[in-house]
């Protein structure tokens, strides 16, 4: 008896499923629906739970609340991931976030380099007059009580912020663009372009979205699209986020309210300093905060330095660029994705 020859997926089959799984385009599409309706789902369950107040903006709430308000889109982003991970047969952990030996580690070490890196920006800021400090707000138990809520709701924004740009949309643009140049080009090199031109579209979009703070400058957006674009250099050399996650953590955290200087345009209530930026906007930061000054350029280029001097290169991504069964799959089963 005789091998059959392979014979070719039926075209229906084509459409939606590659090399590499489901298509990007259609893995992106079912994983807005996702966001969608469970974005839908947690905002009526959180609006029942604590009516929001239509008056009131980010920088009006106190922590607790705006804890609340980073972990309801954090917990609907990693639904929906862990959901399409299922649909995909992928391990979490290709999106950026997971379990991982090094994630601990990498994390603890975007905590000093934001606090460190943070604390020389407001610094030089000090030493050349363009920022005053004029004492302390908050002392003994509400200075205990407001840093560690204020530190649990950055870390929450680290990791919403983080995720929802640089996790599972990052991933599959990034694997659809690559496929999608390859077969143009035939290039060795279609991979890592893939990556960079979605790294530099949601840097952007990282960047661009600040836009509505009040108090943001033209300085301001361009430095968190690099800091942003910055961000996605880490994950390109751990393939993991949780680096990023941490220095945006401690760089918010330290900036908000150890040195209670604006943060992208927005002051926070309850801050550790009293101070405020003198001189031209342009090199104090303004109404900005220290995200807004000149001087953010080249503590940009020192971010970049520790990436590449601290992180070992292991490549993106670290696991999960083809889903886990060798065979082109087949249609997700319900039962799966429950079990």
């Amino acid at each position: 008896m005789t091998d059959q020859p392979p014979q070719d997926p039926p075209a229906h089959h084509r459409l939606f499923f590659g090399p590499e799984g489901l298509r990007a385009g259609w893995s992106l599409l079912l994983f807005f629906a996702l966001l969608f309706v469970l974005g839908g789902a947690a905002t009526r369950i959180a609006h029942l739970i604590h009516p929001a107040q239509p008056h009131a903006a980010r920088h009006d709430l106190p922590p607790g609340q705006s804890l609340l308000g980073e972990a309801i889109p954090f917990l609907v982003i990693t639904l929906s991931t862990l959901i399409m991970a299922c649909i995909e047969r992928r391990p979490l952990r290709a999106y950026g976030l997971g379990a991982t030996p090094r994630a601990l580690p990498q994390f603890a070490s975007g905590l000093a380099a934001g606090s460190i890196l943070l604390a020389a920006l407001v610094a030089t800021l000090w030493l050349t007059h363009l920022l005053v400090f004029t004492g302390a707000l908050l002392s003994g138990a509400p200075l205990l009580r407001f840093a560690a809520e204020w530190a649990a709701a950055f870390l929450l924004v680290g990791l919403f912020e983080e995720y929802a740009l640089r996790g599972y949309l990052q991933f599959t643009l990034a694997r659809g663009l690559g496929a999608l140049l390859h077969r143009i080009t035939d290039s060795p090199h279609a991979r890592v372009l893939g990556f960079w031109i979605a790294a530099a579209l949601f840097s952007f979009l990282f960047g661009f979205g600040h836009k509505s703070n009040a108090g943001e400058s033209p300085i301001g957006l361009l430095s968190a699209g690099l800091i942003g674009l910055v961000f996605c250099l880490s994950l390109w050399r751990t393939g993991s986020l949780w680096w990023a996650v941490g220095f945006h953590a401690a760089w918010d955290w330290a900036q908000s309210f150890l040195f209670g200087v604006a943060d992208s345009g927005t002051m926070i209530r309850f801050h550790l300093l009293a101070s405020h930026p003198q001189g031209a906007p342009l090199l104090s930061g303004g109404t900005t905060g220290p995200e807004g000054s000149l001087f953010v350029l080249p503590t940009i280029l020192l971010i970049t330095l520790a990436i590449v001097l601290t992180l070992r290169h292991t490549g993106w991504p670290a696991t999960g660029l083809h889903p886990a069964r060798s065979s082109p799959p087949a249609a997700p089963n319900i039962n799966e994705l429950s079990s």
